[in-house]
């Protein structure tokens, strides 16, 4: 098994990327999906949640609210802190039961949004950063999102920086280009995998 981090900033396209590379084979951990899921109703993580912020993050249907959720905690380092320590042990714990699920022959991707951010780049055999310029990803974030720009630099300001993610990076997809110009680099880190897999 070849496990492999995958992350880029907001905006950077890495959700493009995790998808091609799913298409090729790979057995995708998505930590943001996962964080979704391990805080729906009736989970042990959104009751905790609900304790730490109260219930006015949640909506009318007992889902969480994600926007107001996100207003509290992007511009307060503490909130977003009590938020994590909520959230990252229940999608490690998650995330480590796909992984096993996925058999000795796979390249195992876990998308991960803030693995340069939280230190987890040691938990990886390789890592794979998707990089993009910050006016590109503001670019994509207001035109494609339709974020406001004050949201989209907080939230970009929020994350690490594009060199403290280079700087954690065995692998870097440019992602500066148009779409289909993303395809060839992908497959070829796809092929890279696969062999660093074969060589061990």
């Amino acid at each position: 098994m070849v496990k492999v981090g995958l992350t880029g900033g907001i905006g950077a396209g890495k959700s493009e990327v995790s998808r091609l590379l799913a298409s090729y084979g790979a057995v995708i951990v998505d930590a943001d999906k996962i964080a979704r899921e391990v805080v729906e109703p009736g989970t042990p993580g959104l009751a905790a949640v609900v304790e730490e912020f109260g219930s006015e993050v949640l909506s009318e249907d007992g889902t969480l609210d994600r926007p107001k959720l996100g207003a509290i905690v992007f511009n307060d380092p503490q909130r977003l802190q009590a938020l994590n320590a909520i959230v990252h042990p229940l999608v490690g714990a998650r995330s480590a039961e796909l992984e096993a699920a996925a058999g000795p022959d796979a390249v195992v991707v876990h998308d991960v949004p803030l693995l340069t951010e939280n230190g987890l780049a040691p938990l990886y055999d390789l890592v794979v950063v998707v990089d993009a310029p910050p006016r590109t990803q503001l670019d994509r974030l207001v035109r494609l999102r339709g974020m406001a720009e004050s949201e989209a630099k907080a939230r970009m300001e929020a994350q690490a920086t594009r060199e403290q993610r280079l700087a954690v990076a065995d692998l870097v997809i440019d992602n500066d280009g148009p779409l289909e110009a993303l395809e060839p680099q992908v497959r070829t880190v796809w092929e890279r995998l696969r062999g660093w897999g074969r060589e061990r």
